[in-house]
């Protein structure tokens, strides 16, 4: 079992250096690894649902294009929403590190659950039950874990590195991204030639290599000492009230990004079963054109960071909050791509997935200018003993409540299927989800004239 930390056995403040701390390769290591098992098993969750789930029998019993994306955004939000508990536990009463190491094994196990849903003949489950159980340990370990180890990379910083937040959460991002776009390839490919259960294992041993990375750095890292009470008096001070109070509307305009950009994984691989797929050499899967994203994620990244933002810091100052409403404005244009093409299909057409790339291609820019930049914003805002509890609301108000809604909207459309009503058939689907995110990025734009907040740095007094 990896060790506990004590008191006196790690650093518990940061590294008096202006350059790199020496725990973030391992940092990034990890998550390179944990991103790939996660999104490995998601991408290819809603294929599954709609073309591999079978019953106790070995019988198939798949389920509706609307039953599979509210399954898939449950448990999205689900991931989501239990990082506001990961997030307690590790400021209150674990710290950081021992949380991580702790509920990755939880992580582990879920992924050997979901390994099983493909042999009822041998396990006796229902599919159906074993799913919801794989899926539930993965929701409590990603979840878990995800605050920590995000604002685990801000505690490595010091007064004198911090010049570097930026910078690094790009490569944290960056290093998800690595994992996800190898994930998203590969594993569409496991499950159509070796079935489920090498589709979902594969991932399930990636996590276990991350969990083992994220130990051997563990004399590297910055250990920040749970806060005990003293999270709660600071959690409910001036400042921590202040900058939950100031943060929560922003997630509130944020949401409706997640309601559109977490679609890439249920709506838009249903709408590009419907699509041409052939690239010259290849024939791209459905539920791999996901991997067109992290891709682009490699790219755009650096391509931000030192060509686009400060092209456009000529002419204006490129605050966080602006960066995050032009993104905002984006998400909504990619989501109007997508409906045209739904407009070619209900016509009875075969457009080439080239739509998608392209929707995709502009979604890309939108999350690289609102979710990076939301991690990084959310963390600086916050009190020093609360860096994992705000994380832990960002992902809860602004990712799992965007999910769950959207996992309403199916639940509705569903029903209304199976009374014999049609409502958002086709491209009004896309155009409905348009609509929100356009209005949310205006309202956004008059709110943030009026934010004002406060930057906190680990090692700051």
């Amino acid at each position: 079992m990896p060790e506990a930390p004590t008191a006196t056995k790690y650093r518990s403040t940061p590294w008096p250096i202006d350059t790199m701390p020496p725990g973030i390769p391992y940092i990034i290591g990890n998550e390179a690894a944990e991103r790939f098992s996660y999104y490995g098993m998601s991408g290819i969750l809603f294929a599954f649902l709609t073309e591999h789930l079978r019953n106790k029998s070995g019988a198939a019993a798949p389920l509706s294009a609307e039953e599979a994306r509210a399954w898939t955004h449950y448990f999205i939000a689900a991931v989501y929403a239990l990082p506001l508990a990961g997030a307690v536990l590790s400021d209150w009463l674990l710290g950081k590190y021992r949380t991580i190491v702790s509920i990755s094994l939880l992580y582990c196990a879920g992924h050997a659950v979901l390994a099983l849903v493909d042999f009822p003949a041998v396990t006796g489950v229902e599919p159906k039950l074993l799913l919801g159980l794989g899926l539930a340990l993965i929701a409590l370990g990603s979840g878990g874990i995800k605050p920590c180890v995000s604002a685990h990379v801000g505690d490595q910083f010091g007064k004198q590195n911090e010049y570097l937040i930026p910078t690094v959460f790009g490569w944290f991002y960056f290093s998800i991204n690595v994992g996800s776009v190898a994930s998203m390839l590969l594993t569409p490919w496991l499950l159509k030639h070796y079935g489920p259960g090498w589709a979902f294992g594969v991932p399930g041993a990636v996590m276990g290599l991350a969990t083992l990375v994220f130990w051997l750095g563990r004399h590297k890292y910055v250990h920040i000492p749970p806060g005990g009470s003293a999270f709660f008096d600071e959690t409910f001070s001036p400042d921590g009230v202040r900058a939950i109070v100031n943060l929560i509307p922003l997630y509130l305009f944020v949401f409706p990004f997640f309601m559109l950009f977490d679609q890439t994984h249920s709506a838009w691989v249903e709408q590009a079963k419907s699509m041409n797929g052939d690239f010259l050499l290849f024939t791209v899967l459905p539920s791999q054109v996901q991997a067109v994203n992290p891709a682009l994620i490699l790219i755009f990244i650096p391509a931000f960071s030192y060509a686009i933002y400060p092209w456009l810091g000529r002419w204006f100052v490129v605050t966080p909050l602006r960066k995050i409403g032009i993104g905002l404005f984006l998400a909504a244009a990619s989501f109007a791509i997508i409906a045209l093409a739904q407009h070619r299909i209900d016509a009875g057409g075969r457009p080439h997935m080239w739509w998608q790339v392209m929707a995709y291609i502009v979604i890309t820019a939108a999350e690289v200018m609102v979710s990076i930049t939301a991690l990084e914003f959310s963390y600086t805002q916050a009190p020093r003993k609360m860096k994992s509890l705000i994380m832990g609301v960002y992902l809860l108000v602004a990712i799992a409540l965007g999910n769950f809604l959207t996992a309403q909207v199916n639940e509705y459309l569903d029903e209304q299927r199976k009374a014999g009503s049609q409502v958002l058939e086709g491209a009004n689907y896309y155009w409905f989800f348009t609509g929100i995110m356009l209005a949310a990025a205006l309202l956004f734009v008059l709110w943030s004239q009026f934010y004002r907040g406060r930057v906190y740095i680990q090692g700051e007094q």
